[in-house]
């Protein structure tokens, strides 16, 4: 079994496949991030649907690395008879439905025997489809609304439910395979150029890449992540979804297995923040869009995920078919958190768009009105307990965090009364924003601890609890700041990176244990340079930096006893935090700075 690390990834901004060291493909949804899979050995066996390209010798010496600034994965095989690179990338369309994954086997000197194995499973490894050759002697796999076509330069056959092909490649030759997907009530498509699909998407990423704006020595890292972050946004929809996986445990062996391919409106101010510091303002504009088009349809009950073009229905469902990734059960695909009441939400949406306004995006004519209906109805349920920002699956709680960012919504909407000229009840909502602060300080701080807790009544640590200083309710030098910060890292590093909280079943209903979250350790980075310990700041960094995998790549957590990644990957949240603690580090105006600044320092 390869560890989550042993990934890159290629995508068009419409989906994403994995590809093992070995240049196999793994993973492999189609057409959208949340599409069945067409390839699931990810999370079970061969059987469940793989891609092999490689050469007959399974001793190759093997090397990979992207392109410079571009999603283009080159791999680079070495056998006693030459060497040859096979080059992957997938093809973004703005006219018709296809998607198409480029392969090409390049001969660098020698001559190197290459097999191609393809087992296409449909319905996440489940269905095999019917195979048959197209007129033009193309293979085509079929199963209800999908259809998969190949094509190649090399002969294809068929053997057990699996298309092969072995050729010979030699120093100077290259030999295509194209997987191109389309509905398969829609007529057939037109034999794709590899070659030419390759140099194109080499070209418009290389463009892409470009605009990113330095972060001294950190510039290739940021670079990597935003490429990653806007791989995983859709082109049309401009939503993000947080990994391009299901079920990748946050404990080999657990039941800690969730899906996500949705977006989450968490991620919204951090994921503009990113953005807009780094240049990137169409996609921020996307991604405000996308938010404001999902929230809409209620703006008073905002879900705290959604799907990819704004579903609300993500009925989460087991797979039971599919062994789990390393054993690790239930495979889960939907998420059933997406109907919980998470009032960190409302925080985050509000200061968001209250970020983009001050970055420069343009306000949509309905943004303030649909704002105001969120903090009505806030005012109504902010005193309520909920599952809080880590989604728990026990009973709700007054998660301290949740409350902060209960104040985070109402003071960015009096902020944007006061700086942007809106309309509302502006004397209530400051009589609102200070009874928030009192009730947290009141109940949300424990004096034995010196310490704000997970929530109120409890002795618990939580990481989110960093979030304090970092939106403003308070200021980083302020002592009840400086003792949570304290009892975090006392409580809750483990091998000097940050857990989310102490795990367990009485507290979010789930048996094991999880590793380090990787977002939350960058938190810590970002509060150590609101403190004024800049060289810690910058070690910590460093050492996250070192758990990226050999292509600059990060999941959602790490076990620092097995030194592996853990949960779903790639992760938008870690590449998220990487960008912006990357940009506190290297710049005179900090973007920490700028959103602690917008808040009330209480």
């Amino acid at each position: 079994m390869s560890r989550i690390e042993d990934y890159a990834v290629i995508g068009n901004c419409e989906t994403m496949a994995l590809v093992n060291r070995d240049a196999t493909i793994h993973w492999l949804c189609l057409p959208r991030f949340d599409s069945d899979a067409c390839f699931a050995a990810l999370l079970g066996d061969g059987g469940n649907g793989y891609w092999r390209l490689a050469p007959a010798d399974d001793g190759a010496q093997i090397e990979r690395r992207y392109r410079d600034g571009t999603l283009v994965l080159e791999t680079e095989f070495t056998t006693a008879d030459g060497t040859v690179l096979v080059i992957d990338c997938m093809r973004a369309h703005d006219n018709d439905d296809n998607v198409d994954v480029l392969r090409l086997v390049r001969g660098i000197h020698g001559k190197v025997p290459m097999c191609m194995r393809l087992c296409l499973r449909f319905g996440y490894g489940h269905v095999v489809p019917w195979v048959s050759r197209t007129a033009d002697g193309r293979m085509q796999a079929m199963s209800g609304p999908d259809r998969v076509v190949l094509s190649s330069s090399a002969e294809l056959r068929g053997e057990d439910l699996t298309t092969l092909a072995d050729c010979v490649v030699a120093a100077g030759e290259e030999v295509p395979f194209a997987l191109t997907w389309r509905n398969s009530w829609q007529p057939l498509s037109a034999a794709v150029d590899v070659a030419a699909g390759i140099a194109q998407e080499t070209a418009q990423w290389t463009r892409w890449s470009s605009r990113c704006k330095p972060a001294g020595a950190w510039t290739e890292a940021v670079m990597r992540s935003l490429i990653t972050l806007k791989a995983l946004s859709h082109r049309e929809t401009g939503g993000i979804v947080a990994a391009a996986t299901t079920s990748l445990p946050e404990e080999i062996g657990g039941e800690r297995n969730w899906d996500y391919r949705y977006c989450w409106l968490r991620d919204s101010t951090l994921t503009l923040f990113a953005l807009t510091e780094s240049g990137y303002f169409d996609e921020a504009v996307a991604w405000r869009q996308w938010l404001l088009r999902a929230v809409g349809g209620d703006p008073a009950h905002p879900q705290i995920m959604y799907g990819v073009g704004g579903e609300r229905r993500l009925a989460e469902v087991d797979l039971p078919w599919l062994a789990g990734y390393a054993g690790s059960k239930p495979v889960r695909i939907g998420n059933a958190a997406s109907g919980q009441l998470q009032l960190d939400v409302y925080g985050e949406l509000m200061d968001s768009l209250y970020h983009a306004r001050h970055a420069g995006l343009d306000e949509l004519d309905a943004g303030w009105d649909l704002q105001r209906l969120l903090v009505e109805h806030l005012e109504t349920v902010w005193q309520q307990p909920d599952e809080g920002i880590w989604e728990i699956r026990g009973a709700p709680l007054q998660f301290t965090h949740s409350k902060v960012m209960a104040w985070v919504a109402v003071d960015r909407a009096i902020r944007s009364i006061e700086e942007f000229d809106e309309h509302g009840p502006l004397e209530r909502w400051r009589e609102l924003r200070q009874r928030i602060h009192d009730d947290v300080c009141e109940h949300g701080f424990d004096r034995e601890l010196g310490s704000f807790v997970q929530s109120y009544g409890s002795k618990a640590m939580d990481a989110s609890l960093l979030q304090i200083p970092l939106v403003g309710f308070l200021r980083a030098d302020d002592e009840r700041v400086r003792g949570t910060i304290a009892q975090v890292e006392a409580q809750l590093l483990d091998g000097g990176f940050v857990r989310r909280y102490n795990t367990g079943a009485k507290v979010d209903g789930l048996k094991g244990r999880e590793g380090v979250f990787l977002a939350c350790s960058f938190w810590l980075a970002d509060c150590m340079v609101l403190q004024g310990r800049v060289d810690q700041a910058r070690e910590l960094f460093e050492r996250l930096l070192a758990l990226r995998n050999d292509v600059g790549l990060l999941a959602e957590e790490y076990d620092p006893q097995a030194r592996r990644q853990l949960g779903n990957f790639p992760q938008a949240f870690s590449h998220i935090a990487l960008v912006n603690t990357a940009h506190n580090l290297s710049r005179a105006s900090k973007p920490v700075e700028k959103r602690a600044g917008f808040g009330k320092q209480g």
